[in-house]
């Protein structure tokens, strides 16, 4: 093979040591430049410039998010209504299955997506790394794809194999969409590498301290922006599934998908990524159990094992810092406790909601366009909180914390949920022999997109800052996996997902959502005084060669990248 070959061949890949010395080069070059007590007084804060390699995995998500919620927007009406005698049709379906086996089919296919998460996670962490994982299930994906497609033919529908060509469909889907997710986030936000805050001077010759907390915010909120932009693909699909059938509208997501993988093999040589650690989950549950002996997680530092539990010492393979760093990104997973009721609220969009539609009026469009208002409101307003509303609450002193935004995320989702009762009595008070419009749902789906700027976009964030460098995409996988809890309880409301229950369905949702915004706000706002001091927690480039020195998996992944 040449030596042009074997360089291709070669995948840029960025070790614990090589992660902390370009952290080391990038802080040092701005030491001279650290904020002063002063400075943090009286300078407003600002972003980083976001990495070209962050817009390359963020191509890699809107892809994949094009295909899933392309894919997800005609499943209520393929599910729930019977196949028309020919299209352009009336009412699109496909099985006639009624709605309660809708919903609980959709809720499902979002538990499962949810649950796969962890297992794309530990694969990714533990064995393959980020990129690897992420175009392994990628693949997986692919095939559920083709499945579903086919069966969504006409002569599948007609020969019964579009309800076991679904249910196959989207587990391997759900598999191939858990792996992705737990990983890709991490991967975008791992493509910034400063820790630590620096003085700089703007075009307009203004001091400013630019911050990791505000970058983060910044990358995050893009990220979101292009999972919203790919989600409008419902659109398209929708009227594909009303005005020629389902097989061309799971066509169209299936193809958008090829670009997606094929983004991530060419850009192989371009992320900044982190190597799996092998028995990380392992040393995670040694710490716990340590702690219980000990009787407090700082007793876990090697350090003071060594002179308190010589015998606990001996069989540590973890640092100093690995223990603070589980100990913040405990404190985060108990924030994530309170998400399945947020959750359970976004979720309401997906089924009921589009199953409300179709009792209104909505012209000459199907039904389940109308929840792509809520990407669309994201679209538009994601860039003026990052442009205007961010930086002028930064400019006066007032930066929004992560606790504050989860608040006001759960208040905002309890807004919509509430309105959605009233529209929902509204619905069953028409005595007209005309139904109400469809145009009323529109609040709804605005305040359930304001919420997630806040709750969701934020979740994220705060999934990835907290985490330990070598847990970050197993701590992403069990924020995500509240959304399997959401299912849960989903599951548990099928019952009342019914005439004439759905105004109180939508009040208990409403409440409860109330309720939780409260108690995050009450239970956690200390966290927001020690974000920052929090985020710096880190190795330097001397404890990040120790630390591997201990770890036999980097050891071998190292040498076998060597080898290459």
């Amino acid at each position: 093979m040449s030596e042009k070959a074997e360089q291709e061949k070669v995948t840029q890949i960025v070790s614990y040591e090589e992660e902390a010395e370009i952290q080391d080069r990038f802080d040092d070059e701005h030491h001279d430049a650290e904020p002063t007590e002063e400075d943090w007084k009286t300078l407003r804060q600002v972003a980083d410039r976001v990495p070209a390699s962050a817009y390359l995995v963020i191509v890699i998500e809107f892809c994949e998010r094009f295909t899933y919620y392309g894919l997800t927007g005609p499943f209520q009406n393929y599910i729930q209504n019977p196949a028309p005698p020919s299209y352009p049709a009336e009412q699109a379906g496909a099985m006639g299955k009624g709605q309660q086996t809708a919903t609980a089919l959709t809720t499902f296919f979002q538990f499962w997506c949810y649950i796969t998460p962890i297992f794309g996670a530990i694969v990714a962490d533990q064995y393959l790394g980020k990129y690897r994982a992420i175009l392994v299930f990628s693949l997986i994906y692919l095939v559920g794809l083709i499945i579903l497609t086919a069966t969504a033919s006409p002569a599948g529908i007609a020969n019964g194999a579009a309800f076991p060509g679904f249910i196959v469909a989207i587990i391997i889907i759900g598999l191939g969409t858990g792996g992705i997710k737990s990983n890709v986030s991490p991967l975008v936000a791992e493509q910034y590498q400063s820790r630590s805050p620096y003085i700089s001077t703007n075009k307009k010759g203004e001091r400013v301290i630019v911050t990791p907390q505000a970058t983060y915010q910044k990358i995050f909120n893009m990220f979101y922006w292009g999972i919203n932009v790919g989600s409008l693909s419902a659109i398209a699909t929708t009227e594909l599934e009303k005005n020629v059938g389902f097989w061309p509208a799971f066509l169209l997501p299936t193809l958008m998908f090829i670009p997606g993988i094929v983004v991530v093999f060419l850009g192989r040589k371009r992320y900044v990524q982190t190597p799996p650690r092998g028995s990380v989950l392992l040393e995670a549950f040694k710490v716990v159990m340590y702690s219980f002996k000990v009787k407090s997680l700082d007793a876990c530092k090697p350090s003071n094992l060594v002179t308190e539990r010589p015998d606990l010492a001996v069989n540590a393979t973890w640092d100093d810092v690995f223990v603070d760093e589980l100990r913040r990104a405990l404190r985060a997973c108990i924030v994530f406790c309170w998400y399945p009721i947020y959750w359970l609220c976004y979720s309401q969009m997906t089924n009921n909601l589009v199953s409300q539609a179709a009792t209104m009026w909505t012209g000459n469009v199907p039904n389940d366009i109308m929840q792509n208002i809520d990407p669309l409101v994201l679209i538009i307003t994601i860039p003026i909180m990052d442009r205007l509303i961010y930086p002028g609450l930064r400019r006066i002193g007032l930066p929004m914390g992560p606790i504050i935004r989860i608040t006001l995320g759960f208040f905002l989702a309890a807004v919509a949920m509430a309105y959605t009762a009233g529209i929902q009595s509204k619905i069953y008070a028409n005595t007209s022999p005309w139904p109400i419009s469809a145009g009323y749902q529109i609040p709804s789906y605005f305040f359930i997109a304001l919420s997630e700027i806040f709750a969701s976009i934020t979740g994220l964030e705060y999934a990835y800052k907290k985490a330990p460098q070598s847990m970050k995409s197993i701590v992403m996988s069990l924020f995500l996996l509240t959304n399997c809890f959401a299912s849960i309880l989903g599951f548990a409301l099928v019952s009342v997902a019914v005439d004439p229950k759905l105004t109180w369905m939508y009040t208990g949702i409403a409440c409860a959502s109330f309720i939780c915004s409260i108690l995050v706000y009450v239970c956690h706002r200390k966290n927001d005084k020690t974000d920052a001091q929090d985020d710096a927690i880190g190795r330097s480039n001397d404890e990040a060669k120790e630390y591997n020195q201990k770890n036999p998996a980097v050891t071998e992944y190292e040498a076998e990248k060597s080898a290459v």
